[in-house]
């Protein structure tokens, strides 16, 4: 049938459905650290991401996954593209804290919703478009420290990245062990890159402290612990929770026996008692992603991907209420939605983003973990 042979009325219906299909994609950027020394944590969210549906609300999802090698300048890089090229409705990322904290001011400045997989800590004021789907290191850092004055820990050594994420924990690490009457007698540091911390490990050797806290990721997090116990450190060791990934036990072997690892509670979603609101959550994110990876494979990063679709999932609907994608419009009813959604369980715990609280976490949304013959054990708080 020739164009011009459709009745006028019929025509326009036609076209007004296809400007609504066109406008209703929502359109997802993803920036993550797929090579460079945080790799360890991009490629497991990348394959969750993989394994999100579709559609939300009945809406085509279209996703854009750039790699940012874990260089800030390549993420503002990504995000910049994301705005005004591809015309995103969200940015994801990045799970590096450093690239995430450069991609939060093109966000904001964008006036785009970030979705950051990393604990970012912002000045006030900067974070209005940014949403963390990592704990906050206040959080952990209290399960941490709670811990320690629980098994009368008296002195505590540091040992972290000399980057945001380091300095995040240093800074609570301080706060919080001097309320509890901890001290902090020897802070030592290194690069994501280094392949060495022997004199850090001496240094803290000889402070002798009760117990040490080390502040790093994926597999990185087994170096130092490892060249403390060679070194003949005896005291206790505690892991942030970017450490609670397999990787710490699979590099790591029985030098990382008996260390503590605060955790969000989907890597152990097994030993979560029945009334834990998280764990039919976690147990759908285990099973499906290790069924598509393979058996333990499951990751803190993947989860909070998995968490992320899950928001998405709450809060897209709402915005679509108010607003088409690929607008303005549908941009800032998103933010609003995230804030409003309410109480939202998911596999690391519950999230009730408000206006005024973009890392969203309830306090009880954490789990601390020990390293029992090669296994994380869940341990009483």
């Amino acid at each position: 049938m020739k164009l011009r042979s459709v009745p006028k009325t019929v025509l326009s219906a036609l076209l007004g459905l296809a400007v609504h299909a066109a406008q209703a994609e929502v359109t997802i950027g993803v920036t993550l650290p797929l090579t460079g020394p945080a790799a360890g944590l991009g490629i497991p969210v990348k394959n969750e991401i993989l394994l999100w549906p579709t559609t939300i609300g009945g809406e085509k999802i279209k996703l854009i996954i750039l790699d940012d090698a874990t260089d800030p300048t390549q993420g503002v890089k990504n995000a910049r593209r994301f705005i005004s090229e591809d015309k995103v409705d969200a940015i994801v990322g990045s799970a590096a804290t450093p690239v995430a904290v450069a991609v939060s001011d093109v966000a904001a400045e964008g006036q785009t919703v970030q979705l950051a997989l990393s604990p970012i800590e912002l000045p006030e004021g900067k974070g209005a478009w940014s949403f963390r789907l990592a704990h906050s290191v206040a959080l952990m850092g209290t399960g941490i420290v709670q811990s320690m004055h629980a098994r009368g820990i008296k002195t505590v050594g540091f040992i972290g990245y000399t980057d945001a994420y380091g300095e995040s924990w240093l800074r609570e690490l301080n706060r919080l062990a001097t309320e509890a009457g901890i001290k902090v007698v020897d802070v030592e540091r290194f690069a994501r890159a280094d392949t060495s911390v022997t004199a850090q490990a001496l240094k803290l050797n000889a402070a002798a402290p009760d117990a040490i806290l080390v502040v790093a990721s994926g597999s990185g997090a087994a170096m130092p612990e490892m060249a403390l116990y060679e070194r003949g450190y005896k005291g206790q060791i505690y892991q942030t929770h970017s450490a609670a990934s397999r990787d710490l036990m699979r590099i790591g072997g029985k030098e990382v026996e008996g260390a503590f690892v605060v955790s969000g509670p989907a890597v152990v979603a097994e030993q979560l008692s029945e009334a834990n609101p998280s764990k039919k959550l976690g147990l759908n994110f285990v099973d499906a992603y290790e069924k598509a990876y393979g058996p333990n494979s499951r990751n803190q990063f993947a989860a909070h991907a998995y968490d992320t679709y899950l928001v998405l999932s709450a809060a897209i609907p709402l915005a679509l209420k108010k607003a088409q994608p690929g607008t303005p419009e549908f941009r800032s009813a998103l933010k609003d939605a995230i804030e409003h959604v309410g109480a939202l369980p998911v596999s690391q715990g519950v999230l009730n983003y408000t206006s005024q609280d973009h890392f969203g976490f309830t306090p009880d949304s954490y789990v601390l973990l020990r390293v029992v013959d090669g296994e994380f054990k869940l341990e009483s708080k």
